[in-house]
């Protein structure tokens, strides 16, 4: 089982942690613990942002920006499987999905149809924050299964290394998730 933990729950970068079970779902089989762990959120926050609050439907063009980040490389992944076609940022779009803001969301708003970002808060667009939710998550898993979502991994850290990874998760130029690995 994994999850997208509450944001109002401490403690869950730990060893065992509290989770609702109303949160919980299959872990992908075709997945390590250490790829599954790197899913939930961006997985969650792709789901939500194009299937949810995006609407997004087969044939529509769509641009992430920051494509190669935690969660825009699964967001590609998830828009390729639902048959949209990808462009570049800054080209006309019927979605545009922002995981960076600032210069990216400026270069690329002005050409899209809807906007949808985790971002930050910005005129025409819709900004929100992932939530845990059970059946996009079993949705997200079912994908992984059969090949159409695989996480890419920056960089893994020991539970003993948690303020090493925090600090990297920050930062910029990362390629997929920063995961804190509870076991060596």
């Amino acid at each position: 089982m994994f999850a997208l933990t509450p944001f109002d729950r401490d403690g869950v970068a730990a060893e065992y942690a509290l989770v609702p079970v109303e949160m919980l779902a299959r872990k992908p089989g075709s997945l390590s613990h250490v790829q599954a762990a790197a899913l939930p959120m961006p997985g969650l926050s792709a789901w939500q942002a194009l299937i949810v609050h995006g609407r997004l439907t087969a044939g529509e063009h769509v641009a992430v920006t920051g494509s190669h980040g935690g969660v825009g490389h699964v967001a590609v992944q998830l828009a390729r499987s639902r048959g949209a076609v990808l462009v570049s940022e800054g080209e006309p779009c019927d979605l545009l999905f922002d995981t960076v803001g600032g210069q990216s969301l400026a270069r690329s708003a002005n050409q899209a149809g809807r906007i949808v970002t985790i971002a930050a808060e910005a005129p025409g667009a819709q900004y929100f924050i992932v939530e845990p939710n059970h059946e996009h998550l079993a949705e997200v898993t079912r994908l992984a299964d059969t090949g159409d979502l695989s996480p890419e991994i920056d960089s893994v850290f020991l539970l003993a290394q948690a303020r090493d990874a925090f600090i990297r998760s920050e930062a910029r130029g990362k390629h997929g998730k920063v995961v804190l690995a509870v076991v060596e």
